[in-house]
């Protein structure tokens, strides 16, 4: 039951192939064929931005602490990233982008959703269109880039991850609905592990499960994750594709299948879990990383949601383990069902006057 407006329309995913490691790759013969990362130094706690294929070769992602991933690779060469350097190649990138279509929705330095539907160049096809992109980024700019093709924006997604790196998938109306019943339900974005232990204990593992299944059904078991997921699996997703938006935050969270009680389990799970997951949802949205506030809520057992946010103007690892200690004086002896970090994101104003200010 796919919308036939939704089917019309033709969107494309572009995503960079280990953007940062491939501009240094670029700029740095040297570092072509070894295993490379990009991020902070061993010695202050550092984490990898991104890494090359190489890398992760040897199970280095990115997220991951330099100490960890130096431990599974110990020849990993792992360099500073050069931020101004990496914006001044996404602008170039974007150029390219404006030739098709003025509707670019960018989500981070090296990721876009583009909607071509009224582009008339390459007869209209999104499919030759998206060619034409990683074409000449790689011809232009020496750096190569993976594309998904498809009617709704979230299979787009999806799609442009399932033939890296420099390559591309296209799903068609016709094939919509076939290519939906078959993915596993973790491919969906929004689903996370404990959310996929819930579905697969329920019986659910791919989108046919769910398409089977009654609507209110899901939604009385799931609330808000079953009701998207039925659209999901239908081929619904309504949302367009917006040039210009600005978040304001940026947040992590786990509800614990089994309530945990310490500061020790609680500060085990944002260092090894919540913490390296901010990091890379941060660095997306926020490639200089800058904020103005950073934050820890929980909820506990009877369900009391309590936040505690302090001013902040960079991401600190070791300041959650503070607010933590003072979030739970207001545990009272209950047990932790959720547990979430967060940080507010500096405006696009702020962030100028700042350049501004160092310049």
């Amino acid at each position: 039951m796919s919308s036939p407006v939704h089917s019309q329309r033709k969107i494309i995913h572009i995503d960079m192939d280990a953007f940062f490691a491939s501009v240094e790759m670029r700029d740095q013969p040297e570092y072509r064929d070894i295993p490379l990362a990009v991020g902070g130094s061993e010695r202050q706690r550092g984490v990898i931005s991104t890494c090359n294929y190489e890398a992760r070769k040897y199970g280095v992602r990115s997220a991951m602490s330099t100490a960890w991933a130096k431990k599974l690779c110990p020849h990993l060469t792992v360099v500073p990233g050069r931020m101004q350097v990496y914006r001044e190649v996404s602008a170039k990138i974007r150029n390219i982008f404006a030739r098709y279509t003025e509707l670019i929705e960018p989500l981070s330095l090296d990721e876009a959703y583009l909607d071509v539907t009224h582009c008339q160049q390459l007869h209209g096809s999104a499919t030759l269109i998206a060619e034409a992109i990683r074409h000449q980024i790689r011809t232009e700019l020496n750096l190569t880039a993976s594309a998904g093709v498809a009617p709704v924006k979230f299979l787009a997604k999806i799609a442009s991850d399932m033939n890296k790196p420099d390559g591309q998938f296209v799903i068609t109306p016709q094939e919509m609905q076939g290519v939906i019943d078959e993915l596993p339900l973790e491919k969906i974005p929004g689903v996370g592990k404990v959310s996929l232990q819930k579905l697969q204990k329920a019986g659910f593992y791919v989108c046919s499960d769910i398409r089977n299944t009654d609507y209110l059904k899901l939604v009385r078991q799931f609330g808000r994750l079953g009701e998207s997921l039925w659209h999901r699996s239908h081929g619904i997703d309504p949302r367009e594709v917006t040039p210009h938006r600005q978040r304001k935050s940026v947040g992590v969270e786990r509800t614990f299948a089994n309530n945990i009680s310490s500061f020790e389990e609680c500060w085990q799970v944002i260092e090894h879990k919540l913490f390296p997951e901010l990091y890379q949802r941060l660095g997306k949205a926020s490639p200089d990383y800058a904020i103005t506030k950073q934050g820890i809520k929980v909820k506990f057992a009877d369900f009391q949601l309590t936040t505690i946010e302090h001013v902040h103007s960079y991401l600190d690892h070791a300041y959650f383990h503070d607010l933590l200690k003072e979030v739970l004086t207001r545990q009272n002896g209950r047990e932790i069902r959720l547990l979430g970090l967060h940080v507010m994101l500096k405006s696009e104003e702020e962030s100028k006057q700042l350049q501004l200010d160092l310049s």
